[in-house]
Formats: C-alpha cells, sequence, structure tokens
C-alpha cells in the first residue's frame, strides 16, 4: 500500500519512513497530552510521577527514576515543583538520610480520577479510527522497536 505522505517526508527521511513517522506521532501525542495536562495544572511527565506513585506511595526518588524512565534532573525538577504545588511531600529515607522518600498530599491524590480520565481521553482520541485488531498490532509492533533501540543503546559504545 503506497504511503500517502511520502510526499510531504523531507527527501532526507526517505531510508527512514518509520522512524520519522515515530517521531512525527511522538510530537504530536505529546502535544495533546501536554494540552490535556495543562488544564490540570501539570507538566508532561509529573503525571507519569503521580501514576507510579497512585499505584505505590512512598516510593525513593531513585525508584521513580527507575520506573518513569525519564533523566535525573528531569525527575527532581519536576519532584521539586510538584511539591512547590503540594501535590507531594519529600522527606530522608529513614534507612538512608541521602534518599528521598516521596509521598503523595491529598491534593496529589485527588489528581487520580482527572488523570485516569485524561488517559482514557486521549486513548479515545488516538485510536478512534482503528479497529481492534489494528490497536494490538500497534502495541506489539510499538514494543519491538522500543526493545530494539533499547536493546541497541545498551550495546552502543559511549563516547
Amino acid at each position: 500500500m503506497p504511503d500517502p505522505t511520502a510526499s510531504q517526508l523531507p527527501s532526507t527521511a526517505r531510508d527512514g519512513r518509520l522512524s520519522y513517522a515515530i517521531f512525527q506521532l511522538a510530537r504530536a501525542h505529546r502535544g495533546h497530552a501536554a494540552a490535556m495536562l495543562r488544564a490540570l495544572n501539570l507538566h508532561p511527565g509529573q503525571e507519569l510521577l503521580l501514576m507510579q506513585l497512585f499505584d505505590r506511595d512512598g516510593q525513593t526518588q531513585g525508584e521513580l527514576l527507575e520506573r518513569v524512565g525519564l533523566d535525573h534532573s528531569t525527575v527532581s525538577k519536576s519532584l521539586r515543583r510538584m511539591q512547590e504545588a503540594g501535590l507531594l511531600t519529600r522527606e530522608p529515607a529513614p534507612h538512608d538520610r541521602r534518599a528521598m522518600v516521596v509521598h503523595l498530599t491529598d491534593a496529589g491524590r485527588a489528581l487520580r480520577e482527572p488523570i485516569a480520565d485524561m488517559w482514557r481521553t486521549l486513548e479515545e482520541i488516538s485510536v478512534r479510527d482503528l479497529s481492534p485488531e489494528q490497536i494490538d498490532m500497534f502495541v506489539a509492533c510499538a514494543h519491538t522497536v522500543e526493545k530494539s533501540v533499547k536493546e541497541h543503546s545498551r550495546q552502543a559504545p559511549a563516547g
């Protein structure tokens, strides 16, 4: 089946159609999600931290960092902003005073349903023109591409 967007593809990306499509998709999806998050007074990525805390409150910053896959400075900055907004607290861990334990406040816990609704709405928007089979195939392909990229990143020499 011919690609209807092939004529819009920059010539330097013609040998990377899938990668360019992923980039365009991620940018559009993230932009729409960011607008939805702004309505909740959140920045992109903050909802991912909150979702982890909804499932298990009282994690260390290190555990959150590992679970969300964001870099250290992004997580630290996000947690500081969220603490200033009254969504969570951070305190030294009893077992290791260097580790900070993160707990939701009542205001943070109150975002559970609005965030769940946001993700549900984003999903409905994203899949509205896809069949259940296409959704399953897309998710499987996305996981395969992600695994391949992560494996290559681990094998690539630093430098």
